[in-house]
């Protein structure tokens, strides 16, 4: 029984017992409406529901996979500096970064919420990184900022609130000069006739998408070529060759799919705009993009493991980062060999009628950026949780009402990397590559940030 309800019950006559039992219900309402509010800002359950409304407005907005990675990491990462304070000796994971500097501390003669302080970091670079849709960004956040506005007192509420918007600034500070800017405007990229190169893909025939994302700076990355494969097989017309063959395997898969197989290309599909075309009917379809169903994933296993606040804060900013290098290594070299997409050769080879299962992704077929970033993300969670952790995944539910199940993360990425050549998009090489590049991207991380 609380305070509240003992003063109520000594206050009242002992004869009145209809107004004691409401008096003691109003108790219990006032009671239950605090615990339901401290409930509510569980400082674990805040940083998933704050990366889930960042993710919605994300797939709202429509941005390309590249830029949606840029988005997820400089949020996460503003998040982690700012609650890392909440567990002493929590070691920044910016200062280990390219391009960033010194990162802010609190004040030692301040009291502070360091949960209320890392929303405010991550909405605020959110909302200033490149989110448009800030009138559902702004609803979500006066919701968590008035719940905390009514369990702390005005000055830890106040100082919290400043060391978020200074972290925020900080990293706002190294956003400003990692090339996003300049890379905005860049003539269309629209490949090459010449045999073998990429040109814009049917039903749409779009220009190429983010073909200068190579300029970014990389969080940990020496550069976008770092980790640079090989070069794909020469493209060659001859029944036999190397191309021919690896061309036709494509089309025979796809000829050929099994009900599991089709489901496993579209659950990992996760593109973020399909034009969809009935007769004369042309519709957009919004999804979630590949980084988001992998910071989705991390939120899953986060709440599984029943991490702590500041693990799950480095689960986000670690995953963010090897989601954004992963693409920019993939990026790097998507427009460096600029090579043909298995739909235009089919159609001038072998089958002019053909389609892929999947619409064709508007950008350059090697290597295959799902196995990049899938592969990149797995190995970086592998390390923080293990490498034989079982789970399911609902992180594309709402948006295409599917679960599946996994004994590993790396299982997981082999599948989805495996999904795109069942899609129809991809040679088996550009995902077997891809998925090579994104390990090593991985193991970059966890040799740069993450310490034993």
């Amino acid at each position: 029984m609380t305070f509240l309800t003992v003063k109520l019950l000594n206050i009242m006559s002992t004869k009145n017992w209809k107004f004691i039992g409401q008096a003691f219900l109003l108790a219990l309402l006032l009671q239950s409406c605090t615990a339901k509010k401290t409930a509510a800002l569980d400082p674990v359950k805040m940083l998933i529901d704050n990366e889930d409304q960042l993710t919605q407005v994300i797939i709202y907005d429509v941005f390309t996979p590249p830029v949606a990675s840029r988005i997820y990491v400089y949020s996460s990462i503003a998040s982690y500096e700012a609650i890392r304070f909440s567990k002493p000796g929590s070691a920044s994971i910016a200062e280990s970064l390219n391009g960033f500097g010194k990162m802010p501390e609190p004040d030692k003669n301040k009291k502070y919420n360091f949960n209320l302080a890392a929303s405010k970091a991550f909405f605020k670079v959110a909302r200033n990184v490149k989110v448009f849709s800030v009138d559902s960004l702004t609803a979500y956040e006066n919701k968590v900022y008035g719940a905390y506005k009514d369990l702390l007192d005005e000055a830890t509420y106040n100082a919290s609130i400043e060391f978020g918007d200074t972290v925020a600034n900080a990293v706002m500070a190294r956003a400003k000069k990692d090339g996003y800017f300049k890379s905005r405007g860049k003539a269309k990229y629209l490949g090459s006739n010449d045999p073998g190169k990429w040109r814009p893909t049917p039903p749409d025939y779009l220009d190429g998408v983010e073909w200068c994302w190579n300029t970014m700076m990389p969080m940990v990355l020496d550069s976008a070529s770092e980790f640079k494969p090989n070069r794909p097989p020469v493209y060659d017309t001859k029944p036999g060759s190397v191309y021919f063959t690896m061309m036709k395997e494509v089309y025979d898969i796809n000829k050929n799919l099994t009900d599991e197989q089709k489901l496993i290309a579209k659950y990992w599909d996760d593109n973020p705009f399909v034009l969809e075309h009935d007769g004369h009917l042309m519709y957009g379809n919004k999804k979630i993009t590949p980084g988001g169903h992998w910071m989705g994933i991390a939120a899953q296993i986060i709440e599984q493991s029943k991490a702590d606040p500041v693990k799950a804060a480095q689960t986000f900013a670690l995953t963010s980062i090897a989601l954004f290098d992963g693409f920019i290594s993939c990026w790097d070299e998507k427009y460096r060999s600029s090579y043909v997409r298995p739909v235009t050769a089919i159609n001038e080879l072998i089958d002019k009628g053909w389609t892929p299962l999947l619409q064709t992704p508007p950008f350059p077929e090697y290597t295959s950026g799902h196995s990049t970033i899938t592969a990149s993300a797995a190995t970086v969670l592998t390390k923080l949780y293990g490498d034989n952790v079982a789970f399911e995944d609902s992180s594309d539910y709402h948006y295409i009402g599917l679960k599946r199940k996994f004994n590993s993360f790396h299982q997981a990425a082999a599948e989805c990397s495996m999904s795109r050549v069942y899609g129809g998009i991809h040679y088996i090489i550009s995902v077997n590559t891809g998925a090579e590049m994104g390990k090593q991207v991985g193991g970059l991380v966890i040799k740069k940030l993450i310490k034993d």
